[in-house]
């Protein structure tokens, strides 16, 4: 059995919430389930399964989503990683993620330990064996890196010591003298145990244009979006507006690394604002706190680096998608997601077609394609094969996410709204007659939030004054009815069918 799971962005605290220690104990009690399933053979006779395997299919500590990268001017992600200054950052963020997320992680250290997880024994007739015996069932735990953990892919004895302690605290099978994998391909144990199971997996930032620029050991645009925009920007609309802006206009920016994609962000800050702001000319003042942020980080030299003669270039589109002053029409979101999708040369958000691409899809070596990155979970049939009374059906797999998701509606995108919910996805892949030959079992759970915490607003501007000193423009007090209205202040509506 193959258990495979991605993106759950654990970070060091300085930016966010991630998922709490809860979920690691759900997921490893439905470890102990799909193990004993995986027991029952094809023929109905139990035989517990002696070992399996656990895929950490990237993304998993999340090292760039940290405010500490703006604790010095002179070390980013894109800095020269042999540089001992860049060591010992990678090395105080990794700490902090290690220790913030100790009780999750242990979780998992856990399953990897004698008696970590037990099964009853066969008896001689292959049924569960009425005793209080358990069988040990040995779990190796493996992990890719994608593009927020890349750094433990960078060779050398001091990431070899950091990995060391990646290994201890997670429980890792993997050899810390060595690079962890980006490709199956880098790993002889990774590509015995994909193909045992016939499975064909990897991160899937090889397909995003701004995550991903040819070389794994090197940062991308990605990264400097996040450090530069994400980290930044919560910061500064607190420091320069602490005492004007509602609690929930702030909450709502510090989800923004959770909305995917990325590039819809500004459509995000922009619904957050009409929801939970009623005055205008903050409004006006956050969005300005954006663009500003915007334009320092385009004039990176990092960034400007990757400007090129040719119009149509992801830093000419990055200035037009990133700022507010240059939206152009009603139809901002469409265009923003028609320009991310066809950076892939998509329609869509889904990465399937990249499936098709595989040579372990295309030789029929793989059953399954699985990706993370997305952050949403898919099961997409590629293809069904008959020769010579064979069948070989392929399909692929998103792992998805363990986090909250903000998901943009369909009914009127130009309202700038988004739905968000907590999810948690994780897939097993089974070899032989494990699951009595059953071929794989995803599992996705999605927990929504309380609708009427999101909608929370200020809507007398004197609840909270102004911090002594501080002028506040007329303007700021001018409001306008809020975009949605909470249940106190609706006015009767009398329901209509839709047209």
């Amino acid at each position: 059995m193959l258990v495979v799971l991605s993106d759950l962005h654990l970070t060091d605290g300085t930016s966010g919430e991630t998922i709490s220690s809860g979920a690691f104990e759900v997921f490893a009690e439905r470890l102990e389930d799909l193990a004993c399933a995986a027991s029952y053979r094809v023929d109905g006779s139990y035989r517990p399964i002696e070992q399996f395997d656990v895929l950490l299919l990237g993304d998993v500590l999340d090292v760039i989503r940290s405010t500490r990268w703006l604790s010095r001017k002179d070390v980013r992600p894109w800095s020269d990683p042999a540089r001992p200054e860049y060591l010992d950052m990678v090395n105080q963020i990794t700490a902090g993620i290690l220790k913030q997320n100790e009780e999750s992680l242990a979780v998992l250290r856990r399953l990897t330990e004698t008696g970590g997880l037990e099964l009853r024994p066969a008896d001689k007739l292959g049924r569960v064996a009425e005793t209080r015996e358990r069988v040990p069932v040995k779990v190796d735990i493996h992990y890719m890196v994608g593009n927020h953990d890349w750094f433990y892919r960078l060779p050398g004895p001091g990431y070899d010591l950091l990995r060391q302690s990646v290994c201890r605290h997670l429980g890792l099978a993997n050899k810390p003298n060595q690079p962890f994998a980006h490709d199956p391909h880098e790993s002889d144990v990774l590509l015995e145990t994909m193909r045992r199971h016939k499975v064909f997996a990897r991160h899937g930032d090889i397909y995003d244009p701004f995550n991903f620029e040819g070389d794994r050991n090197a940062s991308s645009l990605g990264d400097a979006i996040v450090v530069e925009l994400l980290n930044r920007f919560p910061a500064a609309v607190e420091e320069e507006l602490g005492g004007d802006l509602p609690d929930a206009t702030f909450h709502g920016l510090r989800e923004i690394d959770n909305v995917r994609p990325l590039l819809l962000i500004p459509v995000w800050i922009d619904g957050i604002l009409e929801r939970t702001c009623a005055f205008p000319e903050m409004r006006r003042r956050v969005k300005l706190i954006w663009d500003r942020l915007a334009d320092q980080f385009l004039d990176l030299e990092f960034v400007r680096n990757r400007d090129t003669w040719n119009p149509n270039d992801l830093v000419d589109n990055l200035q037009r998608v990133l700022k507010f002053s240059k939206r152009l029409s009603i139809g901002w979101a469409a265009d923003l997601l028609k320009f991310v999708n066809g950076l892939r040369g998509q329609d869509n958000d889904s990465y399937a077609a990249h499936a098709l691409a595989e040579q372990d899809f295309r030789n029929r070596r793989a059953k399954h394609i699985v990706y993370g990155h997305t952050h949403y979970a898919e099961n997409v049939p590629l293809d069904a094969s008959y020769a010579e009374g064979y069948v070989l059906n392929q399909s692929y797999f998103n792992s998805g996410t363990w986090r909250r998701v903000h998901r943009q509606t369909v009914l009127a995108p130009a309202e700038h709204e988004f739905l968000a919910s907590d999810v948690m996805t994780y897939l097993a892949f089974f070899q032989g007659d494990e699951r009595r030959g059953r071929p794989y079992e995803t599992w996705s759970g999605t927990l929504g939030l309380s609708p009427a915490a999101n909608i929370t607003r200020r809507l007398d501007a004197a609840e909270k004054p102004a911090p002594l000193g501080r002028v506040v423009a007329p303007s700021a007090l001018q409001g306008r009815a809020p975009h949605f209205s909470t249940a106190a202040f609706k006015s009767a509506v009398t329901p209509a069918r839709r047209k």
